[in-house]
């Protein structure tokens, strides 16, 4: 069963989602909306008018002692080819990763109202974007949402090649620092399991959520 929202600040119990993970449409992208699905391990997505709630099981994540770093990519960061930031062009990287093609995809879930929704949360402290640059340009970068112990990561992209990982890399330090023990990839990509990123169960999950 998919669950449609109304205007009341509530979610369905996850355990309802569909086989893809899908649990509800409808609701807005407030504040108040977004971090009460995120702290119920759910996260919304775009295809068409409407926002989709999907909470998938199992779940794809990353714990950040567990990063994977090949040697192609230790030589890219010794190179010095690339300089890191943190929240420093936060709009410019929601934007670009909303223009990436993406194998699979016609088209972008980043719509104007998921980036607006998105840009807000930033100003309100909780949404973040480590952004990776090239001779003062952007080519690179990640955003996400911090919720206590755990970073939900929502995008990426490249204009060059590994500067998402470049990115994502050099952020895991500083996440760790900040107490993060569990990075949410929400779903599987390849290029993340290249870093480390693999399946646990939904259950593990939400107890990393609730002890946050």
């Amino acid at each position: 069963m998919i669950f449609q929202l109304t205007d009341e600040l509530l979610f369905p119990p996850v355990e309802y989602a569909e086989a893809d993970g899908l649990l509800a449409v409808g609701g807005d992208l407030s504040p108040e909306r977004l971090l009460l699905a995120y702290r119920q391990g759910i996260f919304p997505w775009f295809e068409g008018e409407l926002p989709l709630w999907y909470s998938p099981d199992p779940r794809f994540v990353l714990f950040p002692a567990e990063l994977k770093v090949s040697n192609s990519m230790k030589q890219v960061i010794r190179s010095n080819t690339f300089q890191f930031t943190t929240d420093k062009a936060f709009t410019e990287v929601i934007t670009q990763c909303g223009k990436i093609k993406r194998d699979g995809q016609g088209g972008t879930w980043i719509t104007d109202t998921m980036k607006e929704a998105y840009i807000k949360m930033h100003a309100l402290g909780y949404a973040h974007s480590a952004e990776t640059w090239s001779e003062g340009n952007l080519v690179g970068g990640l955003y996400g949402i911090s919720m206590g112990r755990v970073f939900c990561g929502e995008s990426m992209f490249s204009k060059e090649s590994n500067a998402s990982k470049f990115a994502f890399i050099n952020y895991m330090p500083l996440l760790i620092s900040q107490g993060i023990e569990l990075i949410d990839c929400q779903v599987y990509t390849g290029h993340l399991a290249s870093l480390g990123a693999r399946m646990i169960p939904r259950s593990e999950y939400l107890n990393y959520l609730r002890r946050s």
